[in-house]
């Protein structure tokens, strides 16, 4: 008998689910890799939003070996979890909080906006993506169906909005793994999922811009033979477009 139970049971789980990832979200993965590939070679950025916990998508893409250079995530501390976890929940609830944020990126129609939002119905990510789509980018939403379509009770949904949308998977709540002997679940999904679904567009889309000859703009880990050279000549490259460079 295991040591471990409810360990082996969360990772058999999410192994499952991001197994299936293809025969879910194919399609939307294609997609949302032509309109980065789009963007690439437009000289556009990817930039990329999320509250709460919703924000480490963010930070999973920027400046990330093996990841895209072109990617600017979208950060204000309001809205994030470490100075103050109960007061972002508030804030991320009001509405024309985002505008201000946004206002210090320039989004526009050679870019590609995506919005990270598990319940996928909270002012902040849902007035995210329509300052997208004003401003004429491609917007992707990386979200669960299952539960914005529960928690929207009416309210507009980032899946609504968006251009492409990328199915987490997730149930109501994030969590799938029941506590035995309580009504609790614990084992949340949409943060390893969601960087499961962006890592493959980029993915592909490094890999489509390499084969076509074009100079794909990757960083590679700081310990790797080569790497100052590579990862300060795209810092050079993007530092007055990314302002978290």
């Amino acid at each position: 008998m295991s040591s471990t139970p409810i360990a082996i049971a969360y990772l058999a789980e999410l192994t499952a689910r991001i197994g299936r990832l293809i025969e879910d979200n194919g399609a939307a993965i294609a997609a949302g890799a032509d309109a980065i590939e789009h963007a690439a070679r437009n000289d556009g950025l990817v930039y990329i939003f999320g509250t709460g916990h919703s924000h480490m998508l963010a930070l999973e893409a920027h400046y990330r070996a093996g990841g895209l250079a072109l990617t600017v995530p979208i950060l204000s501390s309001a809205v994030m979890l470490h100075e103050g976890a109960v007061a972002s929940t508030v804030y991320e609830r009001i509405p024309g909080a985002v505008a201000p944020i946004f206002a210090r990126y320039p989004i526009g129609a050679k870019d590609v906006l995506i919005v990270i939002s598990n319940s996928g119905v909270n002012a902040a990510p849902v007035e995210a993506a329509r300052i997208g789509k004003e401003r004429g980018a491609t917007v992707i939403a990386v979200t669960s169906e299952t539960y914005s379509s529960q928690a929207a009770q009416g309210r507009p949904r980032i899946a609504d909005i968006a251009d492409i949308v990328l199915d987490n998977g997730a149930p109501a709540g994030d969590a799938i793994v029941d506590v035995p002997g309580s009504e609790l679940r614990v084992g949340p999904i949409s943060t390893s999922v969601g960087a499961a679904m962006m890592n493959a567009m980029f993915a592909e889309v490094a890999a489509r811009l390499a084969s076509a000859g074009s100079d794909a703009p990757i960083y590679l880990s700081a310990n790797m033979p080569g790497a100052k050279e590579v990862n300060d000549a795209l810092v050079a490259r993007y530092r007055k477009r990314n302002p978290h460079l």
